[in-house]
């Protein structure tokens, strides 16, 4: 078992081994996020039309 973790790790480039990456979630998160607010942008016309 311990020799299956050290392949596991040897995947990552060695540049690139010290890097810590977020978890992916919160890049799901951030990326809804940013398109919520790229619409209300460009549409607010549109959206706030429907409340009138």
């Amino acid at each position: 078992m311990p020799e299956e973790d050290n392949n596991n790790e040897e995947l990552r480039p060695t540049k690139m081994r010290g890097v810590v990456f977020p978890k992916a979630k919160y890049g799901v998160i951030i990326a809804v996020i940013i398109i919520i607010c790229v619409n209300l942008i460009l549409y607010k016309e549109t959206i706030f039309s429907f409340f009138k």
